[in-house]
């Protein structure tokens, strides 16, 4: 009896799940074995986490469970720490308990990409990330507490500290954030009668000339004004220098104080495939792969997504046909951007080079006309440029919904996205932040410490 090969997936994001889904579709009965390892049994849907940040959709409704729909596939949860390719063998550390060696035939990296960070004082300590439903929760209950304690307070100076809201980074995870959450405060102000939105300050810092690279200079700059007339500082061409309890300076010598420090500068590929396989990696620590999707040089070993370095074949005939002299692979700038709509359209061609591979047949090389970009800035608001069209206001605010919606993964979500988006039509939202979920056993614990002094003062 022939042994089926088995496939490991290492990741369950964008490229992990697409892949292992297609798979399973492609793939004949008893064909091959399927194994996706990730730390979270869940997809993370992450176009959705300013809406859900905002309450605009429900957080559970922006996780896909893994095991529902990759019911071909087996998942493990856990964290993949080494590669050994020679010997087709990954060691997996599961949450509890000891390290597991799990072997494999064809091994798929796609761990996709953590925050990038920088070494500015007090960040670790004051700062919040923006890159999963966790962080987006925490963010929205942080958000409403400050307005808690600014309606409680007497001090003019700690309300201002608590009405100040810093974000860091000016790409579409940012501005959306930035955009969303402001939405969602000006809103809550209402029930707040000793609270107006002048007395909060929400300040967007970038080290950049503009915000949104992905889009042309005409619609960033729109964007800008946009979020002017709302009273958002925008504060371009500066860098954080320090951000210690709070009080973030800046390079232009301005210092702002506030509870409010949100990092949204940015990603930087996973650090597994440079320090833990021994497969080629890029400058940036990106495995090198070619147009096919295979790790270059090396068999049964393929990458996609924001971890992978592949040639944009597009982009090079683009340029090649306004009269470059020549293309080169190595070019770092004709290289796959690392967003959701490579890492989705990668993960399919990926699928279909391995079942092509098992077949014996000839590898089709990955290629992608960028179709555009899309993003929210709030209610009703939006911008917009798909094929060169630039749109803006409502209509640049339903197409990025229209297309999540599409984009996103089982009829479940779907459906779920579009009741939540339905119900918010006829009511208000919801301004209720559920800060107990942070500490759920403090109110406990402090039961109990009250219960042993009781004890031990005789009482």
């Amino acid at each position: 009896m022939v042994r089926k090969p088995h496939i490991l997936i290492v990741g369950g994001g964008y490229v992990g799940m697409y892949t292992a889904l297609h798979l399973q579709k492609k793939l004949r009965k008893g064909e091959a074995a399927i194994t996706v390892v990730d730390s979270q049994p869940n997809m993370t849907y992450q176009p959705f986490l300013p809406e859900a940040a905002a309450g605009s959709i429900e957080a559970r409704h922006v996780v896909i469970p893994l095991r529902r729909v990759l019911k071909k596939c087996s998942v493990l949860t856990g964290r993949v720490s080494t590669v050994d390719h020679n010997r087709r063998v990954a060691t997996v550390e599961p949450p509890e308990g000891g390290p597991i060696q799990l072997s494999y035939d064809i091994i798929v990296l796609a761990p996709g990409s953590i925050s990038r960070t920088l070494p500015i004082p007090g960040l670790a300590e004051c700062g919040i990330g923006f890159k999963n439903v966790g962080e987006a929760i925490y963010l929205r209950n942080h958000v409403l507490s400050r307005l808690d304690l600014a309606a409680a307070t007497d001090d003019p100076v700690r309300r201002r500290k608590a009405l100040t809201f810093v974000f860091i980074g000016g790409g579409y995870a940012g501005v959306e954030a930035f955009a969303e959450l402001e939405d969602m405060a000006r809103y809550a102000l209402r029930f707040y009668p000793g609270l107006e939105p002048s007395d909060m300050r929400w300040v967007l810092v970038d080290a950049a000339a503009r915000i949104l690279p992905e889009v042309s200079p005409s619609l960033a700059a729109y964007t800008v004004e946009r979020l002017v007339e709302r009273d958002m500082e925008v504060r371009l061409n500066t860098r954080v220098k320090s951000a210690v309890d709070g009080h973030v300076l800046l390079s232009d010598g301005d210092s702002i104080h506030a509870d409010t420090v949100v990092w949204t500068a940015g990603v930087r590929p996973n650090p597994l495939p440079a320090a833990s396989t021994g497969l080629p990696v890029d400058e940036q620590g990106r495995l090198r792969c070619t147009p096919e999707l295979r790790v270059a040089g090396v068999a049964d070993a393929w990458g996609a997504g924001d971890c992978a370095s592949v040639p944009d074949l597009c982009r090079a005939e683009r340029s090649l046909r306004s009269g470059a002299s020549q293309y080169s692979r190595d070019d770092p700038t004709a290289r796959c951007a690392p967003t959701a709509q490579h890492a989705v359209r990668q993960a399919k061609r990926l699928a279909a080079n391995i079942v092509i591979s098992l077949h014996g047949g000839m590898l089709k090389p990955y290629r992608h006309r960028d179709a555009g970009t899309v993003g929210s800035l709030g209610l009703h608001k939006g911008v917009a440029e798909i094929y060169g069209i630039k749109m803006r206001g409502l209509l640049a605010w339903f197409l990025p919904r229209s297309y999540h919606l599409m984009m996103v993964p089982t009829w479940n979500r779907k459906v779920r996205v579009a009741a939540d988006w339905t119900l918010a039509m006829f009511f208000r939202r919801e301004v209720v932040s559920l800060g107990q979920v942070q500490a759920p056993r403090q109110q406990w614990v402090t039961a109990q410490d009250q219960q042993k002094e009781r004890v031990l003062s005789g009482v």
